[in-house]
Parts: C-alpha cells; structure tokens; sequence
C-alpha cells in the first residue's frame, strides 16, 4: 500500500490542514515508509502470543484482606474507635438520614 501526492492532499483537505505543495510531496515518501512498516508488521506471526499491556513484567503487591494485617492495631480495636464517635450503634458509626 503507498499514497500519492493527491491522496495526501484531499487528506489534508479533510483534515482541514494547510499544507504547500512542497510540503505534501516530502510527506508521501514518509508515509509510504510508515506503510511499508505496517505491511511487514503484519507480517510477523504472532500464533500463541498472548497480548499483553506493558512490556515490563509487574505484579501487583497487595497484601491479604485481614483484620489483624496490621501489627500495630491488630484488629479488633472497634469498640476503642467507636468511643471517640459522637453516636454509635450496633457497632457502627451514626451518621443522621440524609434520605427520605
């Protein structure tokens, strides 16, 4: 696939870009270049490659979802934390209905 100087204008034309003549016949050969790439892009078999999003191989560091995780708290503080709540109940922070 390669584009000609008038394809490159009537793109230019509805990309509503300004462009001198000059300037639209150095541009054909480097997208013709950009193509040429593409074409051997397609080339390349990549049966069995799994798509991946980054090329850097990065696992996320997350730590287990327990209460005790934490060593300085180490759970089950609640009824310490709830002490400094202007309204508690049932184990939870009171909070006043804001729906009706």
């Amino acid at each position: 696939m390669s584009v000609t100087e008038d394809e490159v204008r009537k793109i230019a034309s509805l990309a509503r870009i300004a462009m001198p003549d000059a300037e639209i016949a150095g541009l054909v050969p480097e997208l013709n270049n950009i193509l040429h790439w593409v074409e051997q892009l397609g080339e390349v078999d990549v049966e069995g490659v799994e798509p991946m999003a980054s090329v850097i191989h990065n696992k996320l560091r997350l730590r287990d979802d327990v209460v005790d995780a934490d060593p300085q708290t180490a759970g089950g503080v609640r009824d310490k934390v709830l002490a400094n709540a202007p309204v508690a109940e049932h184990g939870f922070f009171g909070v006043p209905k804001v729906i009706e």
